[in-house]
């Protein structure tokens, strides 16, 4: 297993350019099975998920080329396809449910072994299944194998419970080929299923409403190929301005979409940072002892639950006593043991916790629980006092593209063995 070595105490300085979003690229490829064409996706990072989720599409018998210096990445899946997956691969990548949407619209069957992603909690399977039995289909889990089946879907209105990105996503998959229209309330608003419904319409479907909480679908007879180019990922943007300032630094990140990251930036602005804006970068600058500030979790366009971890260990070293209440996933906690090595101050209850602010964080050897919580890691070795080794770096490699290369260019001092 891999581990970072990191000496902290040193500002980052300069810049970092962001890949793409993860959370949008993964949910693509799933969706070029619908597809009788090539597709050719851009800014596509080259990490684990990604990986993973393009080598299901090539087992089940789409032709897959990518390139990862040029980050793109070309689909073809004009061809038959298999659309029942048991590959224990799927089992890792909670992304893998969405070829349920993609495979029920294309061959009108599927199954899938219940995928598992990061363990931040139980993510269940309802919205979608609930989704498609209204959209005409036979749903069944049972053995960890998921099946949906249908002669014809047809248009319905469906109200999700939460807006779920997963659910809105397979549904509107499910839909663009169904006869009719559908109409999902209380659909998922974030970037990536923007960007996602960006993509079906490029492949000829009709779609509007996306980035709303009321998603209206014209069932189409077929989709062909298009290309399109993936959003940046503003968690690994947001990820890298909380570095610059738990490090005391000056940072810009480019290739970024300031809007989509509204709310972190003005938790950073409450907090003392001071930063500024442009099209396409966002730049940070903290000199003095940040202050406490609290934060609540929320979908979109709310606090992302995917930074609430990177947030911990800047709080930790802010002056007074900040609040963070988790509301999207139930397990999202798992890190705080770690980072009290680090001498974090920070106590938990039920779905809050609470950090008593600390002059100084101390070096010392943690484990990575999951990929969020990875990050969170990095950055308080980066703020602490001495030399700190964070283990299991697998789970951040699911999300971060060269992430050692990015920091170390800013200034980090951090290598991996």
């Amino acid at each position: 297993m891999s581990y970072y070595v990191i000496e902290g105490g040193m500002p980052l300085k300069g810049s970092v350019h962001i890949q793409g979003a993860k959370n949008s690229a993964v949910h693509l490829i799933a969706a070029s099975l619908l597809a009788k064409g090539q597709v050719a996706l851009e800014n596509v990072p080259a990490i684990i998920d990604v990986l993973k989720m393009a080598k299901i599409v090539e087992k089940i018998g789409a032709k897959v080329q990518f390139d990862p210096q040029r980050h793109i990445l070309l689909i073809d899946s004009s061809g038959p396809v298999n659309p029942h997956i048991t590959d224990p691969m799927a089992t890792e990548l909670r992304a893998s449910l969405s070829f349920l949407g993609s495979l029920l619209a294309r061959e009108k069957e599927t199954s899938i072994v219940l995928p598992g992603g990061c363990n931040i909690g139980s993510r269940p399977v309802d919205f979608h299944l609930k989704g498609f039995q209204a959209l005409g289909a036979e749903t069944n889990l049972e053995h960890g194998l998921i099946q949906a089946k249908a002669l014809r879907l047809a248009g319905k209105r469906i109200y999700l419970d939460y807006p779920s990105v997963g659910a809105t996503i397979n549904l509107t998959m499910a839909a663009t080929l169904a006869r009719g229209e559908t109409i999902i309330e209380n659909a998922a608003e974030e970037p990536e299923v923007v960007d996602f419904c960006n993509f079906l319409k490029k492949m000829g479907a009709k779609i509007k409403g996306a980035g709303t909480k009321r998603l209206c679908i014209k069932g189409v007879t077929a989709l062909h190929g298009a290309e399109h180019k993936v959003i940046p990922d503003r968690i690994e943007g947001g990820t890298y301005l909380i570095a610059g300032a738990i490090t005391k630094g000056e940072l810009s990140v480019k290739g970024i979409v300031p809007q989509h990251l509204e709310p972190l930036l003005a938790k950073l602005y409450e907090a003392g940072a001071q930063i500024s804006q442009a099209k396409d970068k966002v730049s940070i600058k903290v000199k003095n002892r940040l202050k406490a500030v609290n934060i609540k979790t929320m979908p979109y366009p709310g606090f992302p639950t995917d930074l609430q971890n990177q947030m911990i260990p800047l709080l930790a070293l802010a002056e007074g006593t900040s609040v963070i209440t988790e509301t999207v996933f139930e397990n999202r906690f798992l890190l705080v043991s770690e980072l009290r090595k680090m001498g974090a101050s920070v106590r938990m209850e039920g779905q809050s916790i609470f950090i008593q602010g600390v002059e100084t964080l101390t070096g010392a050897r943690v484990v990575s629980p999951n990929l969020r919580g990875g990050a969170s890691l990095v950055l308080a070795a980066l703020a602490a006092n001495g030399v700190s080794e964070v283990h299991e770096i697998e789970h951040m490699e699911r999300g971060y593209e060269k992430m050692e290369e990015k920091l170390r260019a800013a200034g980090a001092k951090i290598k991996r063995i």
